[in-house]
């Protein structure tokens, strides 16, 4: 049974057991209505509290149970909500810690509310792709005013619960205890103290109006209409609480809230959303490293290199109170990384979003030095210097020699081979790839590359470390580029290719930014510094000759044009400015590099050039899956997602492949290796694609 049944003198307790977040799975949803159907047959009790065990009241819907049978058999969750508020003896919700989703729901379904301080409350489902749908959108506006409600359920974002208690009028919280500890006794003092109070006072019978009515309803259609463009949720939960305002029996505006729920559950959208939902949680779970396997503690770090990469990797260490040493060669290297760190911390001070004591407490945690012998301590050691094989030699030599054993030797590296770095060193089975993405203070994406010798418990370490510093974290194995840039790479040559035949470059990135896109291939280039691909293509041509890849991104580097930095790439920029300003010389290069190879240039749809770039991505992708560089298909997505700046509302390029229909995309790759421009060779649908196409099965 996930809910226990205790009786207090004339109060009768169930508690729901379902760790972590007390999930209403249906063992739950079983113990709640057989806990309220015993208190309701004995006599000697009088009143009933509900309450969560652990860490939560309740986060609402038991994840485990998504899309199984168990999730929609009775008792569901409106059935449970019903008992409570059908029953002849109050029953009181004692809420704590978290009180989320379908665990708001039935609080409000409960006749009071008592509360602990620091209670998270909530109704995420919307970023889920989803709304409230065990009567959220009809309840809460009747406790917290139709305004306040509409903001809790559009943004999906928790709000404390000393916050609600304080707001006059409300009916949400009944009572604020003193704290955690003093909950169950407070919430049983407050149950005795209403124990005969009649008639039981319901949510569902206090009346839900606002005295705009419609022009208040179109006004907030408005503003989320300009903030939501791509999600359909955060409009039918606008559509959702104008229904509890428009019927006088909650029942009708249940039933309305009930289609709206229905409709968002089948949007491509929503199943994007979940789909990333789960492939998130499943990142941190690797095939043969356990949850129990051991982890080294790490209580200091060392990130060699004050640059742009190690200054942003340092501050997520400070930011979450680790203390970091900081390496360069050269005094004037450190003074300017550690300027740059203070000027983002400034800048988040000055916007209010840091406090000036926690700006001092993180920048105190901060020491740096000259010398390698002042790294021996540290547990962890991550090298950000130059993306050169010579200079990562010369670091982990001397890293090997003055680190402590057990120590961690990671490597920031975006595409150098991890297990040749691992060589340079005595320890191979500690050192491990994490490639940060920049800037690294912010990017929520961190690539762990397992070389070939890198131990278990490393990786369950960095794992561990990852979620520490609110990263979320994807394994991949060693090979050029890893998952996220090996995938790039193929992208990249498609929109040069798609250059040559007949495209601008802002024809591409339009195409791509329409499709939903942070930024599309030449715009990303720009940021990221064209001279960065230069130097690849280079190392390229020496190590696969046979590589095909458009001149036009040479010859653009070859005018010094490399992007953000320069003030001139593939667009033009004003200082202090990222807007892409078109420049005229560089479509008349590209012309002319055209013209030069006797190429007629084509009108080519917004249509061809989405599936190019997208379809490259995908199909590098089932060659990386199929080599086991990616543990499962759905890191795939996370990468993209996370690191790339791909749509978060088309679940990624392995989601948006299998709702296209892997037929269809396997058809489109041998239309393009008809193209005499484009790579035949690439566009061969790569085996697992063509297996999976076979046997009717999706990613």
């Amino acid at each position: 049974m996930s809910a226990d049944y205790q009786v207090h003198g004339d109060v009768a307790v169930i508690t729901l057991h379902n760790p972590p977040v007390n999930g209403l799975g249906l063992a739950t949803r079983r113990g709640i209505t057989d806990g309220l159907q015993r208190a309701q047959q004995d006599a000697a009790v009088r009143a009933i509290v509900i309450t969560g065990a652990g860490a939560a009241f309740s986060g609402g819907a038991d994840i485990t149970e998504f899309g199984t049978d168990k999730a929609l058999a009775e008792p569901n969750l409106h059935t449970v909500i019903a008992a409570a508020e059908q029953l002849t003896k109050p029953v009181v919700a004692a809420l704590h810690s978290v009180c989320m989703g379908g665990g708001l729901e039935l609080a409000l379904g409960c006749h009071y509310r008592v509360a602990a301080p620091g209670c998270s409350i909530a109704l995420p489902e919307v970023k889920l792709g989803l709304l409230p749908g065990a009567g959220g959108t009809q309840r809460l506006p009747r406790v917290l005013g139709v305004e306040a409600a509409l903001n809790l359920i559009v943004s999906g974002e928790a709000v404390p619960s000393e916050f609600i208690a304080a707001q006059p009028g409300q009916k949400l919280i009944d009572k604020l205890v003193d704290s955690r500890d003093g909950l169950l006794e407070g919430a049983l003092a407050f149950a005795r103290g209403v124990a005969d109070v009649r008639p039981l006072p319901r949510v569902r019978d206090l009346p839900c109006a606002h005295p705009q009515g419609d022009a208040y309803f179109q006004f907030a259609r408005n503003m989320v209409k300009g903030m939501s463009k791509h999600f359909p949720a955060p409009l039918k939960c606008v559509d959702a609480v104008e229904a509890a305002t428009q019927h006088r029996r909650i029942d009708d505006g249940l039933k309305v809230e009930r289609e709206l729920f229905i409709q968002l559950m089948w949007t491509p959208e929503s199943r994007a959303l979940r789909h990333l939902f789960f492939a998130e949680r499943a990142a941190s779970k690797i095939p043969d490293v356990p949850a129990d396997t051991p982890k080294r503690d790490i209580r200091k770090v060392a990130v060699i290199g004050a640059g742009t990469m190690g200054g942003g990797i340092a501050m997520n260490f400070l930011n979450a109170g680790i203390p970091v040493v900081m390496l360069e060669t050269k005094q004037e290297a450190l003074d300017r990384g550690t300027g740059t760190m203070r000027k983002n911390y400034e800048a988040q001070v000055k916007k209010g979003k840091l406090k000036q004591d926690k700006y001092e407490q993180r920048m105190a945690l901060l020491s740096t030095t000259l010398d390698y012998a002042a790294l021996a301590d540290a547990d962890l050691v991550i090298e950000a210097v130059f993306e050169d094989m010579g200079v990562k030699e010369q670091v982990f030599k001397q890293l090997d020699a003055v680190m402590k054993p057990g120590a961690i030797l990671a490597s920031n590296t975006s595409t150098l081979d991890l297990n040749r770095i691992a060589g340079f060193t005595q320890r191979p089975q500690d050192v491990v790839g994490l490639h940060f993405f920049s800037p690294a203070n912010v990017m929520k994406l961190l690539e762990v590359v397992r070389g070939d010798a890198t131990a278990p418990e490393v990786l369950a370490t960095v794992m561990a470390v990852a979620k520490k510093i609110k990263k979320v974290a994807v394994v991949s194995g060693v090979c050029d580029g890893f998952i996220g840039n090996r995938m790039i790479e193929q992208y990249g040559r498609q929109a040069g290719f798609l250059l040559d035949e007949g495209c601008t470059p802002q024809q591409v990135d339009r195409a791509i930014e329409k499709f939903g896109f942070a930024m599309g291939p030449f715009r990303m280039g720009d940021l990221a510094g064209n001279d960065i691909g230069w130097a690849i293509r280079k190392r390229r041509a020496v190590e696969q000759p046979g590589m095909k890849y458009s001149k036009t991104a040479d010859l653009l580097c070859e005018r010094g044009r490399f992007g953000q930095k320069t003030g001139a790439g593939w667009y033009d920029y004003v200082p202090g400015k990222r807007d892409a300003i078109p420049n005229a010389e560089v479509e008349q290069m590209v012309a002319e590099h055209r013209q030069s190879l006797g190429i007629t240039p084509r009108k080519i749809s917004d249509e061809e050039i989405v599936q190019r770039l997208v379809y490259s991505l995908v199909n590098e992708a089932a060659h990386i899956l199929e080599e086991g560089i990616a543990n499962k298909a759905s890191d795939i997505d996370v990468v993209y997602v996370f690191g790339y700046g791909f749509p978060v509302h088309r679940g990624g390029p392995l989601h948006y492949a299998s709702e296209v229909g892997l037929f269809n995309v396997a058809q489109a790759m041998r239309r393009f290796a008809q193209n005499p421009l484009d790579d035949a060779a690439f566009w061969q649908p790569a085996p697992l694609l063509e297996r999976l196409v076979a046997e009717g099965r999706q990613f």
